[in-house]
Formats: structure tokens, sequence, C-alpha cells
């Protein structure tokens, strides 16, 4: 093709882009979902959904396909056409744990996807059965270091970021302990409740019922934060418990050669909808807290979180390859 023409198929193709680009969104866009239809990813992007019609006209479809812990639809969402209709609702477990355990052949998440907008975030809850006499995590350390057999912790499964909390824990306060995985959390808290393992740090929304009812207590929350729910439970890192800062969080990420402009107006419009009131004490209703964070910081935080939890992983011996 003679240059002439090249320069100037090339020099129509640029307004068109950005014609594309500033039109964004001429029709509704697609979330890919990494779990079952009513879990807290599509939960969140219901709260979000009315603020972000009304800030970008069109909605949003979800389109759930679980499978390795989110790294599936991960996958997929990287795979697709980054044209601004494409992306993924992620979290800790696709983008913080799941790379050190997923290992797939060409895909990595925090490569492969751009951060648009952290969302929100739930914290773990060390609880343990008011019988047990514990005031505190210092107690409980106290009691594993003198009843090692007795020092077991359960999980909701391996690899679960309450598997790994309670390996995160054990190595921050040098205490060996025994891990016990379950098939879910409430598997999990009933073993706690039973008396069948000695604690559990898992999902606090999962047992804050049990905690206001008595019969568990609650002795720390993972986040480097007080959870709203338990303004009066500390945080492991005030309990005593170094360098420990455990959340669940979720966002939203897209391809990562999807053009600039259009993840940071999508960005942007989530981050209007978490200074929206209304929005926040609905995600407070579902025992979460609104974590927001645009693009550029999102991204770099989600590296931050692998690199956290590779050395976690490492110790704990998982791989889910």
């Amino acid at each position: 093709m003679p240059t002439i023409a090249r320069r100037s198929l090339l020099g129509a193709a640029i307004p068109t882009l950005a014609m594309a680009q500033g039109n964004w969104p001429d029709k509704p866009w697609r979330v890919l979902v990494g779990g079952a239809p009513g879990g807290a990813s599509d939960i969140f992007m219901r709260i979000l959904e009315a603020s972000l019609r009304e800030s970008l006209t069109h909605g949003f479809w979800l389109d759930n396909r679980p499978g390795a812990g989110g790294m599936l639809a991960a996958e997929i969402c990287a795979q697709a056409p980054a044209d601004g209709y494409n992306f993924f609702i992620n979290h800790i477990a696709s983008n913080g744990i799941g790379p050190h355990l997923h290992r797939r052949a060409g895909f990595e998440p925090n490569r492969d996807l751009a951060g648009v907008a952290r969302i929100a975030s739930m914290p773990n809850c060390m609880i343990v059965l008011p019988s047990r006499g514990f005031r505190n995590v210092a107690d409980l350390v106290a009691f594993a270091r003198a009843n090692p057999r007795a020092a077991t912790f359960g999980s909701a499964g391996v690899g679960t970021s309450s598997h790994l909390s309670g390996v995160l824990f054990g190595q921050r306060m040098g205490v060996e302990l025994t891990h016990v995985p379950y098939r879910g959390t409430a598997p999990n808290m009933q073993a706690v409740l039973t008396g069948e393992i000695l604690f559990a740090i898992d999902n606090a929304p999962a047992s804050a019922q049990q905690v206001r009812a008595g019969l568990l207590t609650a002795l720390a929350v993972s986040s480097g934060q007080r959870w709203s729910q338990f303004p009066d439970v500390p945080t492991m890192q005030e309990s005593g418990v170094p360098d420990f800062d455990v959340s669940s969080w979720y966002g939203l990420a897209a391809p990562a050669a999807t053009a600039r402009p259009i993840v940071e107006r999508l960005g942007g419009a989530v981050l209007r909808a978490l200074a929206d009131p209304a929005v926040v004490a609905r995600l407070r209703e579902f025992g979460a807290d609104p974590w927001p964070l645009g693009p550029a910081e999102y991204q770099s935080f989600m590296i931050a979180e692998e690199a956290k939890w590779g050395p976690v992983v490492r110790a704990a011996g998982v791989t889910a390859n």
C-alpha cells in the first residue's frame, strides 16, 4: 500500500477511535463474575447499578462464570475485546492470592487486567468459643504456645483467605498451628461452635449474628481499620499482631488494552457512587465497607496484594494446579 494511503487510513482511524471513546458507552456493558449468582460480587454491582446508570446512561449485564476461585472469569475478561464493553469484578482471590495458586501459561492477572476502581471490603474475624475464656488475642497465643496439640484453626477451604489468614497469623506470632480445612464458611464456623477447633479467622458478616447472640466471641478483625459493624472489636494489629491487614476486597477490572479514557470514566462513576450515602448504607447493611480507589491507585494496590500473599502461599505449601 502506498505510504500516503496508509497515512490516510491511519488518520481516519484515530478520529473514529476518539469518537467511539467519547460516545462510550452506547450500549449495555458486560461484567464477568467469578462466582455463582447471588454472591457478594453480584450484590455489590446491584448496589452500584442505579448510580452507574445515571452517570453513564447505559447499564450493565452480569455474566456469571464460576470456577478456579474467580480465575476462570478473570482469564475470560483478559482475553475479551478491549473495547470498553468487557469488565470483571475482581477480588483478593483473583488478583491477590490467586496468581500464586492458579498458575496458567500466558496469563497473569495483574499484567493482563487493568484496575478500574476498588469498591468495598469485608474483614475476616477471629472467633472463639466464649467458654475458652480468652479475653484477647494475647490469651489465645499464650494458650496455643502452652498447648500445641490443641492449637488448631479452621478455614473455609485450602487456599481461601480464611486459610491464609491463619497461616499469616502463625507466621507473625511465631506460633505453630494446625490447619483444619472445611468446605465453606458455615461448616468452619460450626466447628468453632462445637469446640472441634480452637479458632477461625473467617468472613466477619457470616459470624456476626452468633457473636451478637453471645454464642461466639470476636477477639479481633483482620483489617487494618476496625469494622463498622463491630466498632468495639480491635484489629489484629491493635491486638499486637504486627503487619497484619487482611480484607476480602472487591473492585472492577478491564482488559489491559482498554482505552484509558474509558477506564477513567468508569472509575470516576464508581467513585461517585461510593460517595452516595444511600449506596454506603446498603453496602454496610450487607456487612461491607466502601473502600474506594481510582484506576492508578487500584492497580498499585493489586500488585502490592499479589506481592504480600506470595510468601504466605509458599509457606502454606498449597497450590491449585
